[in-house]
């Protein structure tokens, strides 16, 4: 996997021993002055030494180099070498192969577009550094004096040069990416074609299932295929059961505002086109013609160099308005047609495992998607009521453009004009008078269908203007406007709903089942899932505005002080006007001259919130969730303004528990709530939806205290609320980093949760980079898709017992010792804050320009106010990814040194649960390195006391580690996950270049503030950020 053109190899070699013998001999900022001889006469005895080493290395490297790919002169993506691999044997390695087929040929056309654009000199450099850093590797050094060579090489290169070489290998890692993304889809395409051809794949086929058709895979374990021929054919659980629980079940992903999606959107496009050439490659290589190879070759040529030409750096922070178009382009380009073509293998392969009469409802709706773009304003003023009206008519304008296609396609594909033979069935009937005497009373029943939803989008866009012409007079918006009555747009989805079903009915009817089935149950099942609004959104806003909004309220009204009241107070007060039925104060009294003395500005905001609400059309909003709650007045609150507001049908109110204490707080909470009945009365079905937030409680408590808070808190909620009768719904707010809650592995991850918690219906948060990697490709999102549908159905119908009261103390023990160690370092030790803020970019992070929101939820505060995620973010920057390790090897060794060891042990191999957490943590260590963190200490950190912490927690590392194997029996961290070991094998040295490059620029920009340099010297690191982000596959 090289950058190098084929021309260029040669004198990489020649660079590397003329970098290497410049780097001792220069000053540490400008290329053309390395070479003098009178540093070299000054250099000392070490350095001498070292340049040797370096000469030594040097020599070696040409070797190697020399033979290297001198035969693809040309990089085409249809190699001789490669066509043996497109039926790959089982062994992973011939697997690969056209992997890394793939990558070399990107790799040298990204070499030929920096040669083209900066001449060979610089990507000389590229590759110079590229080869000390697979070196460095080979060398088995751990420590971080394997990357000398590396650091005295990077910091001879000028502020320009650091910006090139920094965008060399965050590109290559990027359409690595790309590459690897689109291998994952070549290998479920080939398990695909082994299972239908007979051949039993590693043996998992299911004995006494049907032949696998090849919709979904009924080999793998976390596929529906697979859990669904276990349970009815191994387990023999009824197939009624297992219809039951597929045709009950729902996932609902929600879209985050979180930044943690380095990329910008543009490059994602351009990656999104490598994967699909990469495809089309796969379909040409054993029949495509020389012509047809050719354009694919070409076409490749110009995305890298395109790719290589675009601005990876982000100039413009979003708007909530940008971020929302960005995070809902996947629905718009991927979900809308990969969702209904899942959904019509999931029927395939229910019909296949149950049986022809239990395939999948057409209105069944096993996934529904949300989102909290500009509609999350916590800690966010950019989120006004504007912007989330701008938001959801944006939103709306887009499902109905894409349902009016849909239509219309569907009025060309069904222009048949059954025969009339006796009374015809009502649907028909429907279809007829509406349609006349027509010859296709299909085009004809269905063209005011399309019709309406043209007018809908106009509609929504005339009023989007209005809102925005409120907030820019200035903006020409002087089109012409239409006047729609309610019967001319749709603003329901079931009236739509009911006219696609009303045509099918009638073709199943009149003999046409087939053509019923076709692409008319595509868009019903769209429908079903996306509504008219494509995403609702979700509210959240945190308790202290709403505290706030009520102590305006209550002084206003002459009551006194809200802040000041205690809970008894408050809650008896609320109780009572929820009862009253009464408004508080008349609408817009916050607005009116004279009440400033009792509205403060955020109150208004807050109170001209819920008035947005009341504004909205049904099905454009779906909860409302409160962050940092920690009371029953907390919750009481939100239903008050929202009926004073006079929201017709309230949202659902949604309590997040974030913080330890919150957590351990949340079931005195909820039992107090459930107490009241004016609270319970307002409860739709008696349903009740309580969010969990994994990241600030890892982030408070350490990871390891914080998962058996949220397993605990969930298990005895789930007992009040069915003490109380009523049902519950867990939604869970993950990140995608361990640290924040994520698990690569959605499948176990799903059935690690508590017995009893899920029940079919689980809400979750999918964000930032984690949603291009889940859904971004269309093949992707449909494995992602059937991973979930899988897991529920599992764990469903999975004997789960809750772990015995041995286990439950020991988690006790355990959570007690790991917090205390966590925070001892984080809260307790006044030297941490200075070490985090030196070795590692967090105080930089606020320049990436990912997201609209800033950084901390209040502008002063230390470590406590920070976000979870710039909190990840800055750890896994510098690969120590302290946050989901630290505290865990002193609770493991601990108890692994008391009479208590073998319970421990017994536990790891016996209970699903800590097993997945304390793998996830090992998983972690793998990627981590400590020598990479003990380098950016070495160059930024100063502080002796900082400098001295950094040791201390780098021995923690390395005793964590040694802890992790002791309890699982590994010789090595993750020893079993070969893909993972093989992964990081490969990216490793381009990831240790950016963080040397990175360590280096940093360095620079701290002690360059207001110089010349400092602008070229910021691209360079958000550069490497980005870099390091695609790198380490994950951000925040």
């Amino acid at each position: 996997m090289t950058l190098l053109s084929a021309a260029s190899r040669a004198a990489a070699a020649r660079v590397a021993m003329r970098s290497t013998q410049r780097h001792h001999v220069s000053s540490p900022r400008s290329i053309q002055t390395l070479a003098t001889s009178s540093h070299l006469a000054d250099a000392t005895q070490q350095q001498q030494q070292q340049h040797r080493r370096n000469t030594t290395y040097t020599f070696r490297s040409n070797r190697r180099f020399f033979s290297s790919l001198s035969s693809l002169n040309e990089p085409t993506l249809f190699t001789t070498t490669d066509t043996s691999s497109t039926n790959p044997t089982t062994d992973d390695q011939s697997d690969d192969a056209l992997l890394r087929s793939d990558v070399r040929v990107m790799g040298t056309l990204l070499g030929d577009a920096i040669s083209t654009h900066h001449g060979r000199d610089v990507l000389e450099k590229v590759e110079a550094l590229r080869t000390m850093a697979k070196e460095s590797r080979r060398s088995g050094d751990s420590s971080s004096e394997r990357l000398q060579s590396m650091v005295d090489f990077v910091s001879g290169l000028s502020a320009t040069e650091l910006v090139v070489v920094s965008r060399a290998f965050a590109h290559f890692l990027g359409v690595a990416n790309a590459a690897e993304a689109h291998q994952r889809c070549r290998r479920l395409k080939l398990d695909l074609e082994r299972e239908v051809s007979g051949e039993d794949v590693k043996g998992l086929l299911v004995e006494g299932a049907p032949t696998p058709v090849g919709a979904l895979h009924a080999t793998k374990r976390d596929s529906t295929a697979g859990v669904l021929s276990q349970l009815v054919y191994e387990k023999n659980v009824s197939k009624e059961e297992v219809f039951k629980s597929l045709t009950s079940q729902t996932v609902e992903i929600v879209l985050t505002a979180h930044p943690t999606q380095v990329n910008r959107r543009t490059l994602l496009e351009k990656h999104g086109r490598v994967q699909k050439i990469l495809n089309d490659a796969d379909g040409l290589r054993e029949s495509g013609t020389p012509y047809q190879r050719k354009l694919l070759d070409d076409a490749l040529r110009r995305e890298i160099a395109s790719i290589w030409q675009t601005d990876e750096v982000s100039r413009v922070k979003p708007t909530p308005q940008s971020e929302a178009e960005r995070g809902t382009l996947v629905v718009e380009t991927v979900l809308w047609e990969a969702l209904p073509s899942f959904l019509r293998k999931l029927d395939a392969t229910m019909k296949w495992g149950l049986g022809e009469k239990y395939g999948l409802p057409l209105t069944a709706s096993p996934f529904k998607f949300a989102s909290w773009m500009g509609g999350d304003r916590d800690g966010n003023p950019n989120v006004t009521p504007d912007v989330t009206r701008e938001v959801c008519l944006t939103n709306r304008i887009k499902a109905a453009q894409l349902l009016e296609g849909d239509v219309r396609e569907l009025m060309g594909l069904i222009s048949g004009n059954p025969p009339s033979v006796g009374t015809e069935s009502e649907a028909m009937q429907r279809v007829r008078e509406r349609s006349g005497d027509s010859r296709a009373p299909y085009r004809a029943y269905l063209n005011p269908v399309a019709t309406k939803l043209a007018n809908t989008a106009t509609w929504a866009q005339q009023e989007l203007r209005k809102v925005q012409k409120k907030n820019n007079p200035g903006l020409d918006t002087d089109k012409s406007t239409t006047s729609f009555a309610p019967d001319e747009v749709y603003l329901h989805k079931d009236e739509l709903m009911d006219e696609l079903l009303t045509v099918h009915q009638s073709l199943c009817d009149s003999g046409n089942t087939v053509v019923a089935n076709g692409r008319l149950a595509d868009i019903i099942r769209k429908l079903s899932s996306f509504g008219l609004t494509l995403v609702p959104l979700d509210i959240r806003q945190e308790s202290d505005r709403h505290e706030e909004a009520l102590n305006c309220i209550t002084k206003y009204l002459g009551l006194g002080s809200y802040s000041q009241w205690d809970e008894g107070t408050r809650v008896s007060w609320i109780t009572k006007q929820l009862q009253s039925k009464q408004p508080l104060i008349r609408d817009g009294a916050w607005n009116q001259p004279g009440n400033e003395q009792f509205f403060t500005p955020t109150s208004i905001d807050t109170l001209e919130t819920f008035k947005m609400i009341s504004d909205m059309h049904e099905e454009s909003l779906g909860a409302y969730v409160i962050s940092q709650c920690t009371s029953v007045s907390d919750i009481l609150a939100v239903l008050l303004l929202q009926l004073d507001a006079g929201v017709n049908k309230t949202l659902r109110v949604v309590p997040l528990f974030e913080t330890l204490d919150d957590l351990n707080g949340a079931a005195a909470t909820m039992e107090h709530l459930f107490s009241i009945p004016a609270y319970v009365g307002s409860l739709e079905g008696r349903k009740q939806e309580i969010m969990v937030g994994y990241s600030d409680s890892a982030k408070d408590a350490g990871r390891l205290a914080a998962s058996w808070a949220q397993y605990e808190t969930q298990v005895t909620l789930s007992e009040v609320a069915k003490k109380h009768s009523v049902d519950v719904v867990y939604f869970h707010g993950k990140g995608g980093t361990v640290g924040r809650g994520g698990n690569p592995n959605t499948f176990e991850a799903i059935l690690s949760h508590a017995p009893g918690t899920i029940n079919g219906q689980f809400r979750v948060t999918e964000q930032g980079e984690m949603i291009n990697q889940n859904f971004g490709f269309s093949d992707r999102a449909e494995r992602t898709l059937d991973i979930y549908t899988a897991a529920l159905l599992a764990e469903q119908n999975t004997d789960r017992p809750l772990p015995t009261k041995e286990w439950k103390d020991m988690m006790d023990k355990l959570s007690q010792i790991s917090c205390d160690a966590y925070r001892k370092i984080v809260r307790g030790d006044e030297r941490f804050v200075p070490y985090f803020r030196a070795a590692t970019p967090e105080l930089e992070l606020s320049n990436l320009n990912i997201g609209s929101r800033p950084a901390k939820r209040k502008a002063s505060g230390g470590v406590e106010s920070l976000r979870a995620i710039p909190w990840i973010f800055a750890w896994t920057q510098t690969r120590l990814n302290l946050p989901t390790w630290l505290g865990v090897g002193e609770a493991i060794n601990e108890v692994l040194s008391s009479p208590d060891e073998q319970t421990l042990r017994t536990m790891y191999k016996e209970w699903g649960s800590f097993r997945t957490t304390i793998d996830l943590v090992e998983m972690t260590l793998s990627k981590s390195d400590s020598s990479i963190a003990r380098h950016y200490e070495n160059v930024l950190v100063r502080d002796p006391a900082a400098v001295a912490l950094g040791g201390e927690i780098r021995n923690i590392h390395d005793a964590t580690e040694r802890a992790v194997m002791d309890l699982t029996g590994h010789k090595t961290l993750s020893e079993h996950d070969i893909l993972l070991q093989r992964l990081m094998a490969v990216r490793n040295p381009y990831v240790d270049c950016l963080n040397v490059l990175q360590a280096e620029t940093l360095k620079r920009l701290r002690e360059s503030e207001g110089s010349s340099e400092e602008e070229v010297l910021k691209d360079a690191l958000l550069t490497t950020i980005t870099g390091v982000a695609n790198g380490m596959g994950n951000t925040g």
